[in-house]
């Protein structure tokens, strides 16, 4: 089980976002602690708010004063009502907010159920209540309600063979702005890119896919960036979302900046020799695009090929899910760029190689001592298991990723929502 704690100023704000998933039949209420109740059970949020308003009255100085705490347990786990009621409770206690008055909604909007709680983190008394160590004790807190309980360890998850911890996007299943935030607000921390070709090259992995905008406002110009999700053909298959609903570094001037990073990283990085490498031995022990993609995915390396109409590739991009690195073939080399693998796949000229297979091989050995140190990764088992499938690399990939069980987007994008009102107000 995973904890997400959240503060802010804005208790009407938070209370609003639970109260809309139980007008949405999306969510209700599990339990109400020192609240004021009503005798038809029903709550409004100016109703659930009265019950706070002596303690924020007591202490005007605490300025993040809401407390906002979601307890998700893994998907897999089968949590009833009344267990979500006492793990709450003990929660709290244990946290030190056990007195505090505090309203537990259930949410059922996504795959997955889980509970939030809305509290004040001042007392009765107007004092604060201490958050020392809080993640800490947070954390020590789940360990013991997945005993008591019997969950899944959130500790013992990640090194999981075959574990899915992130899926690309499926349009057909709803929820498809949650499906891409899970995924954009996490590569640009995770993978190297040097241009927004090579960017929708990892995307186009998880079935996204971003589209450059521009225009005029008086005076001055503007870049953005719209998000869609992808069909099984690659093909659109929504309506776009701003990059602004997926957080400052989701959008093109972020992207920018990180382009900008990548660029000074990689240009003299050692990781360039060893990936050729790899790329040039494929290609001397392959006669046809489908027998190297194989090759390559068993290094752990994907190929992204785009091609016009007419069949011929204009454009060819390789990530490397050892390094983290994406790269189009042309900064590889001439050798590696579309138009040397359009003449070797479409006419049978095989590009012209620089080193031979013996002086690759041992490059490519001593290359790899300079490979940043990484822990081992249950996708790299995957990938040399001989039931490897080719959508194998895909599910493995989203392992490399943090996990975002705890993570609500709409949450987020509900608060920013607020925020701008506030402002326009």
């Amino acid at each position: 089980m995973i904890a997400k704690i959240g503060r802010s100023s804005n208790l009407f704000g938070t209370l609003s976002y639970n109260n809309l998933k139980i007008e949405q039949k999306k969510g209700k209420i599990l339990l109400m602690n020192n609240m004021i109740e009503t005798c038809d059970g029903k709550y409004s949020v100016s109703q659930l708010a009265k019950s706070f308003e002596p303690y924020l009255l007591a202490n005007r100085n605490t300025e993040k004063h809401t407390l906002h705490i979601s307890l998700n347990p893994d998907p897999k786990d089968k949590v009833y009502d009344e267990q979500y009621k006492e793990m709450a409770q003990l929660y709290m206690n244990k946290m030190g907010y056990g007195d505090q008055p505090f309203v537990v909604f259930k949410h059922t909007d996504i795959d997955r159920s889980h509970i939030h709680i809305v509290s004040v983190c001042v007392d009765e008394e107007g004092k604060k209540i201490s958050d020392q160590f809080e993640k800490v004790r947070s954390m020590k807190v789940c360990r013991e309600l997945e005993k008591k309980f019997s969950l899944i360890a959130a500790l013992e998850r990640q090194p999981v063979k075959n574990q899915k911890v992130f899926k690309p996007v499926n349009f057909m299943a709803g929820n498809i702005k949650s499906q891409m935030a899970s995924v954009i607000r996490h590569l640009p921390y995770y993978y190297q890119f040097q241009s927004l070709g090579e960017y929708n090259a990892l995307l186009s992995l998880f079935n996204i896919t971003a589209e450059k905008i521009e225009g005029e406002l008086p005076g001055k110009q503007w870049q953005g960036l719209l998000y869609f999700p992808l069909d099984e053909k690659d093909e659109r298959a929504g309506h776009s979302l701003k990059a602004s609903l997926f957080g400052k570094n989701a959008g093109f001037q972020a992207l920018e900046q990180h382009f900008s990073e990548c660029k000074t990283a990689m240009k003299d990085s050692p990781l360039k020799i060893t990936l050729k490498s790899a790329i040039n031995l494929a290609l001397q022990t392959t006669t046809d695009e489908q027998s190297f993609r194989g090759k390559l995915m068993e290094q752990g390396i994907d190929i992204m090929v785009r091609r016009a109409e007419a069949g011929r590739i204009y454009g060819i991009t390789f990530i490397d899910h050892r390094s983290k690195t994406v790269w189009n073939g042309s900064r590889l080399g001439k050798e590696l760029s579309a138009n040397s693998f359009n003449d070797y796949w479409n006419k049978s000229n095989k590009p012209e190689m620089i080193h031979s297979v013996k002086q690759l091989s041992k490059t490519s050995r001593t290359n790899d001592a300079d490979l940043p140190g990484q822990e081992p990764h249950y996708m790299f088992d995957l990938l040399n298991s001989p039931e490897r499938q080719v959508d194998g690399l895909i599910e493995a990939l989203g392992g490399l990723l943090p996990e975002t069980q705890g993570e609500d987007y709409e949450e987020k994008d509900f608060a920013n929502k607020m925020k701008k009102k506030r402002r326009r107000n």
